[in-house]
């Protein structure tokens, strides 16, 4: 859907096989995954888990420019009419440099150029790390859904379930409406 993308430290591409050892690197740690709805991935989930991302058209590796070092990945799916979704996870080692607000800012000016009309995106609201790069991204908060959802069980097999802050942006600014 979207084109290769360069910001000033990196590049955001479609996903390629050989990605398949910074991407584990990401998904088996338990810290970057600890608000995400899918466990740690173990190393023979991964062949598996690189191939979907290599033919998805909305899941893109995010690649240091310097080294050629995939740092995380972003989320771009479909929504309803010209909207569309965005989310990201970032190796742990790599937060609080600013790489995840700068990819996403060069996504979102993209994916508004190509003619998207709306970006949201949806995160737990104990994760402030999310919640607040989609405030500098300029999204909005439209929504504060309490319970709304569960990815896990307890040992009853009773639903454990979350919150969901939902964020939003159109082309035209921050106004979501």
């Amino acid at each position: 859907m979207l084109p290769r993308i360069e910001s000033s430290r990196l590049l955001v591409r479609r996903y390629r096989t050989e990605d398949k050892n910074d991407l584990y690197e990401q998904l088996s740690d338990p810290e970057t995954l600890r608000f995400e709805p899918y466990p740690v991935f173990s190393p023979e989930q991964m062949d598996q888990e690189v191939e979907n991302r290599v033919k998805s058209d909305e899941f893109f590796a995010v690649v240091l420019k310097e080294t050629g070092k995939v740092i995380g990945n972003l989320y771009l799916g479909r929504s309803e009419g010209d909207s569309r979704e965005i989310g990201f996870v970032f190796h742990r080692g790599y937060w609080g440099k600013g790489f995840a607000t700068e990819a996403c800012a060069a996504v979102l000016r993209e994916a508004f150029a190509s003619g998207i009309h709306r970006i949201t995106a949806q995160c737990d609201p104990q994760n402030p790390r999310s919640w607040r790069l989609l405030k500098r991204l300029g999204m909005t908060r439209v929504a504060h859904l309490r319970k709304n959802i569960y990815f896990w069980t307890d040992d009853n097999g009773n639903p454990l379930w979350k919150d969901t802050f939902v964020y939003a942006i159109s082309d035209g600014g921050n106004d979501p409406r």
